[in-house]
């Protein structure tokens, strides 16, 4: 109240009616200060948290939108490389296969093969080692890769033509052999055995069977 009969009485002298004016112009700032402006002012926080509160909820979306991205990136990689095993594994199983059939093809006779002789020889067996055979181990005399064969069907002997196939049916059943290679010429009646392992040539030893020599 002082302030206002300061204005009143000293700085702004005026009429009964600017008076009046006056007193309702500074009445209403001070409602204006008093009520208002604090009203506002808590608006204007209210609004500053609200956007704050939208800010991080946006950045919260952006950050789960990542993570599923990331996720579903994950999952198509899992996939790949499930289906890259998946053929893998097709490819192993359709190899193995394939030798099995092999070697069943290579040890049973077929119905129109006959044997047109048999005889007695001495038979030892032999690996692919340089020490054994000369310094390329793996290839046979007519040329044949028995490592990469990989099925013991190969035998060598000097007095059978290549290419001829007989049984040892004493020892090995109906497997069928095939002459690929040759042996030192001081074995002329000799018949040696192809076999993967070191182990099962040295426990074959020296024996002495029957072959009969298919047509």
């Amino acid at each position: 109240m002082k302030i206002l009969q300061l204005i009143k009485e000293e700085i702004l002298p005026l009429s009964r009616r600017q008076n009046t004016v006056l007193l309702v112009i500074i009445a209403c700032v001070f409602q204006f200060i008093l009520f208002y402006a604090p009203a506002l002012a808590e608006q204007a926080v209210k609004t500053a948290k609200a956007q704050t509160m939208v800010e991080e909820i946006e950045e919260i979306m952006i950050s789960n939108e990542t993570i599923v991205k990331e996720t579903s990136i994950d999952d198509e990689v899992a996939k790949l490389i499930e289906i890259e095993n998946a053929k893998v594994e097709l490819a192993t199983t359709t190899a193995e296969t394939e030798i099995a059939s092999a070697e069943i093809a290579s040890t049973t006779p077929r119905a129109e093969e006959k044997v047109i002789r048999a005889s007695t020889h001495t038979m030892t067996a032999y690996n692919s080692e340089v020490a054994q055979t000369d310094d390329t181990p793996c290839i046979t005399a007519n040329g044949f890769n028995v490592c990469e064969h990989g099925i013991e069907d190969t035998i060598a002997a000097n007095f059978l033509p290549m290419g001829t196939k007989v049984r040892i049916p004493d020892l090995f059943g109906d497997r069928i052999f095939i002459v690929r290679d040759r042996m030192n010429a001081r074995y002329p009646d000799r018949v040696d055995i192809w076999m993967k392992h070191r182990t099962d040539a040295i426990n074959f030893g020296v024996k002495v069977a029957k072959i009969e020599v298919l047509e």
